[in-house]
């Protein structure tokens, strides 16, 4: 049950994603261009979601555990660090090169263009260098002085 939910909802996010152009990079690359041939429509699909979202949460939060899971996995930190300040800048420049982001880049694989493969493995390649540069970090931390 639940792969088949996981799909379903993974599907609908596909599916939204490729409607509102997200999976376009030249789309996403033009509502960058504010001072070119600026394109707002992705603020409206960004608000939209954020709307969904916001109601989404205040529904499901209400219930005891998930439907699917013993509890609910909620962050607990809400100090900034440089980890995430830095990674968040990372992103951005990366959406903003590149014209995708990983939500709408998975979609796009579907399209066989080779800007969107080369795009993912290069997602897939910072994923693991990080992990690898946060895993030396942690060592190099937890080691003897």
């Amino acid at each position: 049950m639940r792969l088949i939910l996981s799909y379903l909802i993974g599907l609908v996010f596909g599916v939204g994603i490729s409607i509102s152009g997200m999976a376009n990079p030249a789309k996403v690359l033009n509502f960058f261009d504010v001072a070119g041939t600026w394109d707002p429509s992705l603020a409206f699909v960004m608000g939209g979601a954020l709307i969904v979202t916001a109601i989404g949460y205040r529904l499901v939060l209400k219930r005891q555990a998930p439907m699917l899971a013993a509890s609910f996995q909620l962050p607990t930190r809400r100090d900034l660090d440089l980890p995430l300040i830095a990674g968040s800048a990372l992103f951005g420049v990366g959406w903003g090169i590149a014209g995708f982001c990983p939500g709408g880049a998975l979609p796009a694989l579907g399209t066989g263009r080779s800007e969107v493969a080369i795009f993912v493995v290069a997602l897939l390649a910072g994923i693991l260098t990080a992990k690898r540069i946060q895993s030396a970090l942690n060592d190099r931390s937890s080691a003897p002085a």
